[in-house]
């Protein structure tokens, strides 16, 4: 076989590995990488969509007193989404979520495993504060929930952790406790889903802490075989 004959050879089998999704060439790879930044701002554009339109929402009565709605906050690249369960006085004042001492408590626990607020995007099942921090009824759940799975949709993380009993059960249509459900993965929609005791919960009962961590010690383990 001719030097010539033996090059278009190789070129030939270049080819098919290419087309069957063997090999990725250079000029592919950064066509691939360019993408990136279109699809984190459409991404972004969507949430602030979904944003605007729970500003404008008055499908239950929890609009009625509420000083801010409290849509979500993080990146739109979050390979990590907390969902709990409703907005408090701090949020409903500034429009964030757990920005009290639940959310000084959950700082804690995701430097425990090497992240910070900036990494996760955080959010609740109702988008606006229930009367005296009580718990969400089942309306108002319903109402707000295609709020939430909308924001997941397009968020695609590699793990959720519901925080707390009802965004466990809302996510995953179960009526089992918490302290069940917790502890193990779950599935929503193909990605893993980790429930666990809401942050307020355990700041009322300390006892709860050792589990909380060994949770976020598991949802650390998946996000690092998502990157393997």
């Amino acid at each position: 076989m001719s030097r010539r004959e033996l090059i278009q050879q190789l070129k030939s089998v270049l080819h098919f590995l290419k087309e069957s999704d063997f090999i990725v060439l250079e000029g592919d790879r950064e066509r691939i990488t360019s993408n990136a930044p279109s699809r984190i701002s459409s991404q972004k554009s969507g949430l602030e969509e979904i944003a605007s339109r729970i500003a404008k929402c008055r499908k239950c009565r929890l609009a009625e007193a509420r000083i801010n709605t409290v849509p979500g906050d993080g990146p739109p690249d979050a390979r990590l989404v907390f969902v709990g369960e409703a907005p408090g006085y701090y949020e409903d004042q500034q429009g964030v979520p757990f920005v009290g001492k639940a959310g000084q408590f959950l700082d804690r626990l995701l430097s425990g495993i090497g992240l910070s607020r900036k990494d996760v995007f955080i959010c609740n099942v109702v988008k606006c504060r229930p009367p005296k921090n009580r718990d969400p009824l089942e309306d108002e759940i319903q109402s707000c929930e295609p709020y939430l799975l909308e924001q997941l949709d397009i968020l695609e993380p590699r793990v959720i952790c519901a925080l707390g009993r009802y965004a466990a059960q809302t996510l995953l249509r179960s009526r089992q406790g918490i302290s069940r459900l917790r502890g193990r993965f779950h599935t929503y929609h193909g990605i893993p889903l980790m429930p666990t005791f809401h942050p307020a919960s355990v700041l009322r009962n300390p006892g709860q802490l050792e589990a909380v961590e060994q949770d976020f010690q598991q949802i650390a383990g998946k996000l690092k075989e998502s990157q393997d």
